[in-house]
């Protein structure tokens, strides 16, 4: 189907062969429609879009958000239809029932919503993204999550805690209250695009939050007494030891979600003095962007970061605070450098993300599998490219310095504030300033700040002094045109959707090694590597303001004054 609305789109000139290939290629990745796929690339408005699929299968368009929707004729159909082939009903005229699609060309749904409701069928078009709200709306998943509290509240005396598992296999794992719950919690994280769950006990509450776009929202509270039971029924889930609750724990939940889509869950457990804390790092592959040129990179530091990964030796270091996506830059790094003639090592802890052609090893501090170790034995495997989760400490340091310097290329993390204070954190680990200048090709800081939401985008005013004083140099004031998000379904009402990554790239040139043989500080490394055309936290954040991509609050967030 999306290769007859690609070619029909095709042949009416509204995209490019090239288009079209490139919007095939991201759907194998995000399972998402054609059409969606070449509306969020920006190859085509989704008023044309629309107004063409119209002509071509002779449907009406409608606005869903000025039309009034028949609440009593959504509900004849079951939501799992209706989510799985964007199909709402919205209205019914005598035996007559009007249907909005997003993909008027899935015919086949006319039959199946016939044969289930007993009505003759007319289809409209509207845009997936007003039957997506309607479907939210009219489904509300709130009232599920009443119907499971309300009837573990008629159950609870018997979920307890020890006679968890045995609950599971007597009522049926679908059956028992507390799972419906479980599954409700982490359905509901992947629809709102969360990327942590946690999951908090207290002395007289019991909270679940999620963090979307960086920032943690209280979704629920579910009843105090339910937290044993829900904690437990996680660690079954993550194979872990439901009686060991003394200890920290670390698990691993893989869910299929839809048509061929998995998703994993990283579990950690924490007892606190009012019950395990539960936090779940939500892993989607499918959504993992390895296209260096959609990450957030400007031109020229991407230019620098492409030519410094593809010297035959040296070491890149990626440095920021955790959940900055040091992670995602240094896998995208490893995607473009992936081919069969180079052989690739990781030491990952944990690993996230598989990959076909890259060794990966997962650490296991407890048996000796340290960083350091792996190190170690990578250089005994003829490597060419080896990867480091994290330089804790000296001695990882230096065998990672001395594989960069005997014709490898190393790639890895640290944990520091920018690029110029790399150096020093390398420096007080040990390392002697010759060796530092010698292995380091590049350095390079990041950030993630929210984006601002593209479907309710609006320009704003920011008084100019507030730009100065942010950073902004003032022949930079006319260019800028910030945007705000005002709020909508796409967004949650935030404002936000998504992050883009902010970037200090710091190529290792000669003036920056001589600093450091002299001793030079950090501080005069920076005002070097900006002398010589490197673009700080703050100034690529505003680069972002500039273009509207995020909001002057969300650059002071993420950014420290240079």
């Amino acid at each position: 189907m999306a290769t007859k609305i690609g070619e029909m789109l095709l042949k009416g000139n509204l995209i490019t062969p090239e288009q079209l290939r490139h919007a095939l290629e991201s759907q194998k990745k995000t399972k998402e429609r054609i059409g969606t796929v070449l509306v969020k690339a920006g190859f085509i408005k989704e008023e044309e879009l629309l107004a063409f699929l119209g002509r071509q299968f002779n449907i009406p368009v409608v606005d869903l958000s000025k039309y009034e929707i028949n609440a009593e004729v959504v509900r004849l159909l079951p939501e799992e239809m209706v989510q799985k082939h964007l199909a709402l009903p919205i209205n019914r005229v005598g035996s007559k029932m009007i249907v909005a699609v997003a993909d008027p060309s899935n015919m086949a749904i006319i039959d199946g919503i016939g044969f289930k409701t007993g009505y003759s069928v007319e289809l409209v078009l509207a845009s997936e993204r007003d039957i997506t709200a309607a479907i939210n709306k009219f489904f509300d998943r709130s009232m599920e999550f009443k119907d499971i509290i309300s009837e573990l509240d008629e159950d609870l005396e018997v979920v307890r805690e020890e006679d968890l598992d045995a609950l599971d296999q007597e009522r049926g794992i679908d059956d028992a209250p507390v799972v419906k719950l479980a599954n409700f919690v982490l359905t509901d994280a992947i629809k709102r695009r969360a990327s942590d769950i946690h999951i908090e006990p207290y002395e007289k509450e019991f909270r679940v939050r999620y963090r979307v776009d960086g920032v943690l929202y209280e979704v629920m509270r579910p009843p105090l007494k339910l937290r044993n039971a829900l904690s437990s029924r996680l660690k079954i889930m993550s194979s872990l030891d439901i009686a060991e609750r003394r200890l920290p724990q670390d698990g691993r939940i893989k869910l299929k979600v839809g048509k061929g889509r998995e998703m994993d869950f990283r579990v950690s457990v924490l007892p606190t003095i009012h019950g395990e804390k539960i936090v779940l790092r939500l892993l989607d592959k499918a959504s993992l962007e390895l296209d260096m040129t959609k990450l957030g990179f400007e031109t020229e530091p991407l230019q620098d970061f492409q030519e410094a990964i593809h010297r035959p030796y040296g070491m890149i270091l990626v440095t920021g605070p955790t959940g900055s996506g040091k992670t995602t830059t240094l896998y995208s790094a490893l995607a473009d450098l992936n081919k069969t003639t180079d052989n690739i090592s990781t030491a990952e802890d944990p690993v996230e993300y598989n990959f076909a052609g890259i060794n990966q090893v997962q650490m296991k501090e407890e048996i000796g599998l340290t960083f350091a170790a792996a190190l170690r034995s990578f250089l005994r495997q003829d490597p060419d490219i080896i990867m480091v989760g994290e330089i804790r400490d000296y001695e990882t340091a230096e065998i990672a310095v001395k594989a960069a310097l005997t014709g490898h290329l190393v790639l890895s993390t640290l944990h520091t504030n920018d690029a110029p204070s790399t150096i020093t954190r390398l420096l007080n680990m040990g390392i002697e300033p010759f060796l530092v200048s010698s292995s380091l090709n590049l350095i390079l800081a990041q950030r993630l700040a929210r984006r601002t939401c593209a479907a309710c985008r609006q320009e704003v005013k920011i008084p100019p002094k507030a730009l100065v004083d942010a950073g902004m140099k003032a022949e930079r004031l006319k260019h800028a045109r910030p945007a705000r998000g005002k709020g909508c379904d796409d967004c949650n009402g935030t404002g936000f959707r998504g992050r883009v990554a902010l970037y200090e790239v710091m190529p290792i040139k000669e003036e920056i090694k001589e600093l450091i043989l002299r001793g030079g500080s950090a501080i005069d490394v920076k005002r070097e590597a900006v002398r010589l055309g490197m673009k700080t936290l703050r100034q690529s954040g505003l680069s972002k303001l500039e273009e509207g991509v995020t909001t002057l609050e969300e650059v002071l967030r993420v950014t420290a004054p240079d």
